[in-house]
């Protein structure tokens, strides 16, 4: 490690006094103009990391469905995940380090983690279209320079398009080809393979209208629209050729506002979807003949994934584990009928995409979403060798064709992370296969009314919860004020846990009615400031 070069370019990226940052489920996230010296020491840490497994490791440059004006930072690891937690807390460390300490500091991490830095570094760098994306990335660089590792800039990328690339490179290309192209060509081919099944195939255009959030989708849209069939015709809003990033649009609006964004007209019945800022979330909504607004979640998602990935594992014949992975966010309906209707196992774990992923792994085809409409489909090994075997050799003509349906949706699903452009592809090929409309998917089943409240607090720690954030452990009573609460209502639920990111907790309430899951929701939140240190004024119904 070269120290002169080390301190002369962390002087370049100096740390604001007094700053401290936390790196959490979506890496860092602030305002731009105090990250300078977080993405250079992310250059740093990647190489590291880099080494540390010998694989590449990706970085990101985004904030999501954050504001235009804020910016952040997550690194990928080697087969497209999310960076492993132990080294989360290396990344807080070296993003809080005063400047003189950082030697210090990268030395302890190589020997904490025993890192050889005679290995080779390799780093996968994209970023989103934020004004602050392009100089921040450069400072990325400058960290990975600094110590020595080799990078490949991709620009401007969607997200998981690189989790994609990483995955392709450190499986020397048995994912993909770790381009843009090849992601456009494996995605597309799978996709068109698939709509020539569909009973409709060739007569009716599948028109679908996409709010891009004004973000990167709609660039990486509009770079793959040529490879679609000419059966889907998309239509862009919100390309981000005139509004700001975020604003009153994008999936995190939609879902959070229940109403459809700005910049989009809809017709009653028409198909319409929002990606959020950096193309890893999806939702669908649409307005019914009276005007009214339907909104399809992650949840619905997930079961209309999970009815026909069952449907085809029946017809393949195979004893394939399959189970759907859910947090307490997810309506309770959706759980319901995925249990009852469905019979498929339903698993809860906290919050947080990594605790999803993880679990969706213990299964042969573990799907998992979050209501905001993040999520993907994992197959095993085990899975996905079996199935592409049926569907060359299998000798019964039902049997091999339920089989290349599936292999087909195994390299059209973004097995890493999340995927806005693959999970949409994934519903539009869904509905066309089996015919439906968006209206027979919604009436699948009744959402139950729900409402999300959050309360702020001196400290959100003072708040700890068990049984995947289900029930608190602490302050003491709150658990048994909230279950006596609930026993007031039908088909009720309550749940509350500490923001990741911010000193408030989030409230989450459930019933029979819109107007009895919003008291509920209430008398929880006045519990929490009474019992859990509320600031300010008490909550107002």
């Amino acid at each position: 490690m070269d120290s002169e070069a080390l301190k002369k370019y962390s002087a370049l990226h100096p740390k604001p006094a007094g700053l401290t940052l936390q790196y959490g489920t979506a890496g860092f996230r602030t305002k731009a103009e105090q990250l300078d010296h977080v993405m250079f020491r992310m250059g740093l840490l990647a190489v590291l990391r880099s080494k540390a497994v010998v694989s590449t490791i990706g970085i990101m440059v985004t904030a999501s469905h954050n504001p235009e004006e804020d910016n952040g930072v997550k690194l990928v690891d080697p087969l497209g995940e999310m960076l492993h937690p132990s080294w989360e807390e290396y990344a807080t460390q070296l993003a809080n380090a005063e400047d003189g300490e950082l030697q210090k500091i990268i030395i302890e991490i190589c020997q904490k983690a025993a890192v050889n830095q005679r290995k080779d570094a390799s780093v996968f760098i994209g970023r989103d279209t934020r004004p602050s994306s392009e100089k921040l990335s450069q400072s990325v660089i400058d960290g990975i320079s600094v110590l020595g590792g080799q990078y490949h800039d991709y620009g401007l990328v969607t997200t998981p398009q690189l989790h994609y690339m990483v995955c392709c490179q450190n499986t020397q290309g048995q994912y993909g080809k770790a381009t843009l192209e090849g992601y456009y060509e494996k995605l597309s081919k799978a996709f068109t393979e698939l709509i020539k099944q569909s009973p409709s195939s060739g007569e009716s255009q599948r028109h679908v209208k996409i709010d891009c959030a004004n973000g990167i989708g709609a660039l990486k849209l509009s770079e793959m629209e040529p490879y679609f069939p000419k059966e889907v015709l998309i239509h862009l809003y919100n390309d981000g050729t005139k509004e700001k990033l975020n604003h009153l649009c994008g999936a995190d609006f939609v879902k959070v506002h229940q109403k459809p964004p700005r910049g989009l007209d809809m017709k009653p019945n028409e198909r319409c979807c929002s990606f959020d800022g950096d193309a890893d979330r999806i939702v669908y909504y649409y307005k019914d003949a009276t005007g009214y607004f339907h909104l399809i979640d992650g949840d619905k998602i997930a079961t209309l994934i999970s009815i026909f990935l069952k449907e085809l594992l029946a017809k393949v014949g195979q004893t394939l584990k399959m189970a759907v992975v859910q947090t307490a966010y997810a309506n309770g309906s959706s759980t319901r009928y995925l249990e009852e209707t469905l019979k498929v196992p339903v698993h809860c774990v906290k919050t947080g995409v990594k605790h999803l992923h993880h679990k969706a792994q213990e299964f042969d085809v573990g799907v998992y979403f979050e209501a905001n409409g993040h999520g993907t489909v994992l197959f095993s090994k085990t899975a996905e060798t079996k199935i592409r075997e049926l569907a060359k050799e299998e000798k019964d003509d039902e049997k091999r064709e339920a089989a290349k349906v599936l292999e087909n949706m195994i390299d059209l699903i973004n097995q890493t992370v999340g995927d806005a452009i693959s999970d949409m592809l994934v519903i539009e090929a869904i509905l066309a296969l089996k015919g439906l409309t968006v209206q027979q998917w919604d009436a699948v089943y009744t959402d139950l009314p729900n409402r999300l409240l959050k309360v702020q607090v001196a400290d959100r720690r003072v708040i700890d919860t068990t049984d995947a954030e289900r029930r608190a452990v602490t302050p003491p009573g709150l658990q048994e004020k909230i279950d006596a609460l609930v026993k007031k209502y039908r088909l009720s639920r309550a749940f509350v846990r500490p923001s990741g990111t911010e000193d408030v907790v989030r409230i989450y309430a459930e019933a029979d009615t819109q107007e009895n899951a919003d008291a509920l929701a209430h008398e929880v939140s006045l519990a929490v400031y009474h019992l859990a240190g509320g600031k300010g004024a008490p909550p107002q119904p």
